[in-house]
């Protein structure tokens, strides 16, 4: 039970970074690794599908790059696990953090490789976007499972929402500087191509020096932390014994995510190409590729403040009403975003507003793991995230082939594609999650 003195505490907005802090020094190391990847990676992962136009990719090449990232997140995680039981986790680390520099560079010289011709097939230069994003997202193989794992045994069940939101909020800090990074570059260079490939330039350096950093610190204290993914023979037996509480949960996941999924790598599309909103302040004038990594970062601001209050907020009123508020925002922004005016307040009122998806991303988090057994939250977090990511994956392709058309080979038969339709469809699949999850969501028993 909560105590009433802890129902009355205010809110700390520094908490989750002193709790964080509290943590052993394997999880701090692993966490400072994630962190400098994910700025290297939010520095330049929204802005590829901008960078896929420029290099001549349609729509629904644009819509399976996400597609192709879905499959990535889905089937990484596993392998990922099974090779660090076979190396080490400190090897394995040292290794994915390679490849995703890899992945980072493979995009920077995507353009100078230019298009070439293979048994007569005709290669175009944003082909190579697709062979970075295998090698740019290998770090994010291991990890995700160990630490659900690691909060879940460092916190007390009734502040799981508390545990995951310090994390959270730490690793997050890079989604808000990492994109203000991006602005400021392409600021400076009028050509988008090619200050977008100092951008990346950069993240080369960042995913460098961290896994240099990660290598030299990094010592775990078990081999636990590695054991987190069994492997793929452990696959059926995780899926079977999943808590029947999570199932009303996964389900609304599942179709929320699948919403937002068919029009999330478009966002920067439709900020750029189809509403073309810039800034300008006085004498400072931001074009629409500018505007849109300060939008970024003014959805990311908000929800890093808003985190740590939701996470409190879930101690008094259950984590059910604050994850149903994350799945509402996922679901109603499409829509709101594609009907917008191009009007740069109103535009980045509605990003603002984006932010608090991410409010209920810890309590989602205590959601999944609080009724796992101990000792078992990390396989069940795999397990939950498997399913789900197998069923996103097709998200960005179908929203892509509804947003940019497509025509059926050997026939006459085309299809020209609708923005608003795309975001439309994305809404009402994201809805359809939400209400389902308010019908027949589980609370954890810690929290009601």
């Amino acid at each position: 039970m909560v105590t009433v003195a802890e129902q009355t505490e205010t809110p700390d907005l520094l908490d989750p970074f002193r709790q964080f802090f509290s943590f052993k020094r394997d999880v701090l190391v692993l966490s400072v690794a994630m962190f400098a990847f994910s700025l290297g990676f939010q520095m330049t992962s929204r802005y590829i599908p901008k960078y896929m136009e420029v290099l001549g990719a349609s729509g629904f090449a644009i819509g399976m790059f996400g597609t192709v990232g879905n499959i990535i997140g889905a089937v990484y995680p596993y392998p990922g696990g099974a090779l660090s039981d076979r190396i080490g986790s400190r090897l394995s680390l040292t290794l994915f953090g390679l490849l995703s520099s890899l992945g980072f560079l493979f995009w920077l010289i995507a353009p100078t490789v230019g298009t070439i011709g293979i048994a007569g097939v005709t290669i175009e230069p944003w082909f190579w976007i697709f062979v970075g994003l295998f090698l740019a997202q290998a770090w994010k193989s291991f990890g995700l499972g160990a630490t659900f794992a690691i909060v879940k045994q460092s916190v007390p069940p009734s502040r799981l929402a508390r545990g995951f939101a310090s994390t959270e909020v730490f690793r997050r800090s890079a989604f808000l500087l990492g994109p203000l990074l991006a602005a400021g570059v392409l600021f400076v260079f009028a050509d988008f191509q090619v200050g977008f490939q100092v951008v990346l330039a950069v993240a080369v350096v960042f995913a460098v020096v961290a896994t240099m950093v990660q290598h030299a610190l990094y010592e775990p204290e078990d081999t636990a932390i590695g054991k987190s993914f069994e492997g793929v023979g452990e696959i059926a037996d995780d899926l079977r014994n999943l808590p029947p509480e999570l199932r009303p949960l996964l389900v609304a996941d599942t179709l929320v995510r699948f919403g937002n999924g068919m029009v999330y790598v478009f966002f920067v599309i439709v900020i750029t190409d189809f509403l073309q909103v810039g800034l300008a302040v006085g004498s400072l004038s931001l074009d629409p590729d500018v505007f849109f990594g300060v939008l970024l970062a003014i959805e990311m601001a908000i929800a890093l403040v808003s985190m740590p209050i939701a996470a409190k907020a879930a101690e008094s009123i259950g984590l059910k009403p604050v994850v149903a508020l994350g799945f509402s925002v996922y679901a109603i922004f499409p829509i709101l975003l594609i009907s917008a005016p191009a009007n740069a307040t109103v535009v980045a009122l509605l990003f603002a507003y984006s932010g608090l998806r991410f409010a209920g991303l810890p309590a989602h988090k205590a959601l999944i793991v609080g009724p796992a057994e101990r000792d078992t939250g990390g396989r069940v977090a795999g397990s939950y995230y498997l399913i789900r990511n197998v069923v996103v994956i097709p998200s960005a392709a179908i929203g892509g082939a509804i947003y940019g058309g497509f025509s059926v080979p050997l026939t006459d038969i085309a299809y020209p594609g609708n923005e608003i339709l795309a975001f439309g469809l994305a809404t009402v699949v994201g809805l359809a999650g939400t209400l389902y999850f308010l019908a027949f969501g589980k609370e954890f028993e810690a929290y009601a």
